[in-house]
């Protein structure tokens, strides 16, 4: 007799875990409810009690990578001093996006699915940004606008993201750099941007 397996016994979570698996194994493209359910020994409409769409399911996985980026950010080693308590929010950036590519790309290397308007997600995708705001904001004091504040986080945000993704690529590997060049680019890129940033606050 054939043994019927039991479904998961918190089925949500279960589905989450299982397309994070799948998108591993097969690419984002190819993420299915009905693989999602063959994987997790279920009826093919198991899933469809929690998410209505592959999209649905798709987007809980983005909000919980936000929410995990947010709080591996925030868990980083503060320091009193403005600047060196953004400089280790660099460093912790940049060990998230290495450590966890797959992740990474899907937060910020793909197109969000139409169900991507749920609340939740957006309000985790602003987390990490939320973060950075928070650590930028003393270095000035007070002295900047709302506006300015932002375009100086999105100035932080797009060279840890630049820096982030060019260290993954085949490209880095081949440019023929010095042993020195490599290995100081992290620090050089972040001594760069604390420059830049001290400038615009004068």
């Amino acid at each position: 007799m054939k043994k019927i397996e039991s479904p998961p016994v918190n089925l949500r979570d279960a589905c989450v875990d299982t397309a994070h698996a799948l998108i591993a194994e097969n690419g984002i493209e190819k993420l299915s409810l009905r693989d999602v359910a063959r994987r997790l020994g279920v009826s093919h409409q198991a899933p469809y009690k929690h998410y209505p769409s592959r999209d649905h399911l798709l987007a809980e996985v983005l909000r919980r990578c936000f929410e995990r980026f947010a709080g591996v950010l925030s868990s980083r080693e503060r320091f009193d001093e403005p600047a060196a308590d953004m400089r280790s929010l660099g460093r912790q950036y940049l060990m998230y996006a290495l450590n966890n590519p797959l992740e990474y790309r899907l937060m910020f290397g793909h197109e969000w699915p139409e169900a991507a308007n749920h609340p939740g997600l957006i309000h985790n995708s602003r987390l990490s940004f939320d973060v950075l705001r928070q650590a930028l904001a003393p270095m000035y004091g007070g002295a900047l606008s709302e506006d300015q504040l932002n375009l100086n986080a999105l100035f932080v945000w797009s060279s840890m993201h630049g820096l982030a993704t060019i260290l993954q690529t085949n490209a880095m590997a081949n440019l023929a750099l010095s042993e020195a060049v490599v290995t100081s680019a992290v620090e050089h890129v972040m001594d760069m941007v604390e420059s830049a940033l001290i400038a615009s606050g004068r």
